[in-house]
């Protein structure tokens, strides 16, 4: 049996985000907010072989970059605007 619950006071903005994302993925309102808290408190486990393997790829694609404090502390500023 399904369990209801209601999300109060629910900000304009991320109204605004949630409803953007279920129409990019072609669900209702609703089923996006289960899919993300699914995807949050439920991550899918991956094969030690596969996560090497992405690792791998980003090792190859970085290769020469440096990243500085510098990168890192404007990087943080602009995730929080």
């Amino acid at each position: 049996m399904a369990i209801n619950v209601t999300v109060k006071n629910i900000p304009p903005e991320l109204h605004k985000d949630l409803k953007a994302s279920a129409a990019r993925h072609r669900r209702s309102l609703n089923r996006e907010i289960i899919a993300l808290l699914e995807e949050r408190l439920k991550p899918q486990k991956r094969a030690p072989e596969e996560v090497l393997a992405a690792v791998g790829i980003l090792h190859e694609r970085l290769k020469g970059v440096r990243i500085t404090a510098e990168m890192i502390d404007r990087a943080k500023r602009e995730g929080r605007s």
